[in-house]
């Protein structure tokens, strides 16, 4: 979440006009995250989150996000809601943007997550593939391999600005990754983006899962990859092998993993650590600084590429351990 479009307080009623929500009390931006333009609203009948859609995310694919949203929930999933305009739609305009109100989900996210934490993430993911097992739509992965060589086509003459020998690196990996990337694993729908910020947690227990506007259609094993390179890592890019056997554990609880998705983990957890540099070092490269926007450092994810390519068996993340 972040603020890349400002809004006025008159532009904000005026939009609210349209839905049945109470009046305005206050309003102000969330500069956290790096694709959309987010602000906590609260009104005279509760809290709720804004969002205007920027950059990466695009207007027709709106109705796959907020359906998910709808069909998880019902499901038994706890996440945010999308709530309806007077005149039914999900979908507004304000300040030039798409937008859309979600309902505002109760608790906060873990800075420094600990294996319980971990451990109810693994299970929280895996029933969110079971409940979306039947969602209708579909949507392809803009950021599977053939979108990561785009990205690296638009830094590569630009990346050893942030370090020497960053595109030789990042090239050789590439290559090696792209090459032999599986493509006969279970698949389904996926959150893609199941960062700690994207999680929330009331008194130790989580309490709901947000911000599902990189969710696709891919492979499952690699939505546990993500999150083992987002919750498993330690402040100096150590891996927390406590940590990785909870939430494989967590996971393996609702969803056991097969074998040939237990061989795939490292090679999934080596291109998860790509993509999230690559969208990084072009976050780095392309957006101009300011005091809402919040840019992250590409070079934290080329340590876990590095990490990762040493990787010879999931047992290593601690697949049986938890």
């Amino acid at each position: 979440m972040a603020v890349y479009t400002d809004i006025s307080e008159e532009e904000l009623v005026a939009f609210l006009g349209e839905y049945s929500v109470g009046n305005l009390l206050s309003y102000k931006g969330i500069a956290e995250g790096t694709e959309n333009s987010n602000y906590l609203l609260h009104t005279t009948q509760g809290a709720y989150i804004l969002t205007l859609y920027e950059r990466r995310v695009e207007k027709a694919d709106l109705p796959f996000f907020l359906g998910l949203m709808q069909h998880l929930s019902r499901k038994g999933i706890s996440c945010p809601l999308p709530v309806q305009r007077k005149d039914g739609e999900l979908i507004g305009h304000l300040a030039g943007r798409p937008a859309a109100l979600i309902t505002f989900l109760e608790g906060n996210w873990m800075r420094s997550p600990t294996a319980a934490h971990c451990r109810q993430v693994g299970k929280a993911l895996a029933e969110m593939h079971l409940a979306a097992a039947d969602f209708t739509l579909t949507r392809p992965n803009a950021l599977a391999p053939e979108g990561w060589l785009k990205l690296w086509s638009a830094c590569r003459d630009r990346a050893d600005q942030v370090m020497v020998g960053l595109a030789e690196e990042t090239s050789r990996d590439l290559d090696e990754i792209v090459g032999q990337w599986p493509t006969d694993l279970p698949s389904g729908v996926i959150h893609a983006d199941l960062f700690p910020d994207n999680v929330f947690f009331l008194n130790g227990k989580l309490s709901g899962l947000i911000d599902f506007y990189f969710a696709c259609n891919d492979l499952l094993a690699y939505d546990i990859a993500t999150c083992l390179n987002a919750w498993c890592f330690e402040k100096d890019i150590s891996f927390n092998l406590t940590k990785g056997a909870a939430l494989l554990a967590g996971y393996q609880s609702v969803r056991p993993l097969g074998p040939a998705e237990l061989e795939a983990l490292p090679l999934l957890a080596r291109g998860s650590a790509v993509r999230f540099m690559l969208t990084r070092l072009y976050d780095w490269l392309t957006i101009p600084d300011g005091p809402l926007v919040k840019k992250r450092d590409p070079l934290e994810y080329l340590r876990r590429m590095r990490f990762h390519r040493q990787i010879r068996s999931a047992n290593e993340y601690g697949v049986g351990i938890g």
